[in-house]
């Protein structure tokens, strides 16, 4: 017969494995800012199955990659530009042959709600719109969405109208947040992030040839759980795909 003891010893035993396997079974993807809504259904998608529980950790790519450079714990690494996966790689933090180039994006300017669309081009005075307000704008010397904004106005000939009128940010989403909060009265996000809030409205899209392609790359972390390796092909599914197309994401899935 078990004694009591026994049983007591047994229980907290119990007790302290049960939240440690659920830890193991968790898997943490970094992901940029965003991918929020597409990759939150995503991952509501992926748990349905059965499959480990991911913790998703939202940021500019630039300072997830450099929470990883400095041992943040991730699994995956989804990035919103080629630049800060390389950087990685150039770090041996990722691993080389399980990166993708999984989606891509256009770059839109967005005012408040109901504002006149406006065509961007060389003619377009970025300036003279503002009305003595600022743009919002991701930091274009490190946040991917600001630095292909920067490269737009440049290729335009808009920069040095605006150059000293930016309300820098930390991340995409900061900078819609101001728009849609009144505090800046223009800004330049994804066209996926526009989508996402209801008080901003999309005035205008910048030609795809006036910046470098928007990738977003993916890849496992150099310390990723076997685990990892399953969910970063359930985002090259049909499943997830049609998901990211739904949130106005384009897949190319093209493996390196």
């Amino acid at each position: 017969m078990i004694s009591r003891r026994a049983l007591l010893t047994f229980a907290a035993c119990a007790s302290l494995a049960g939240p440690a396997r659920a830890q193991a079974r968790r898997l943490t993807v970094f992901a940029a800012a965003s991918l929020k809504e597409a990759l939150e259904a995503i991952a509501v998608a992926y748990g349905a199955s059965g499959k480990p529980e991911l913790v998703l950790s939202f940021a500019g790519s630039n300072q997830l990659a450099r929470q990883i450079e400095q041992g943040a714990p991730a699994d995956l690494f989804i990035s919103a530009d080629e630049d800060w996966m390389t950087w990685l790689a150039e770090r041996k933090l990722v691993a080389p042959a399980s990166r993708i180039d999984l989606l891509s994006n256009r770059l839109v300017l967005v005012a408040p709600a109901g504002h006149t669309p406006v065509a961007i081009d060389a003619t377009l005075d970025l300036a003279a719109l503002l009305k003595g307000g600022r743009l919002a704008l991701p930091d274009p010397q490190a946040v991917p969405a600001g630095k292909y904004a920067k490269a737009a106005l440049m290729q335009l000939g808009l920069f040095d109208s605006i150059k000293d009128k930016i309300a820098g940010t930390e991340n995409v989403r900061v900078a819609l947040m101001l728009v849609a909060r009144g505090e800046a009265p223009l800004g330049i996000v994804y066209a996926t992030d526009a989508r996402a809030d209801s008080k901003v409205s999309v005035i205008g899209t910048f030609p795809a040839d006036t910046h470098p392609p928007i990738i977003y790359p993916a890849a496992l972390i150099t310390t990723a759980r076997p685990e990892a390796s399953d969910f970063l092909q359930f985002l090259t599914s049909t499943r997830a795909q049609t998901i990211f197309t739904a949130h106005g994401f384009a897949p190319i899935i093209n493996a390196k």
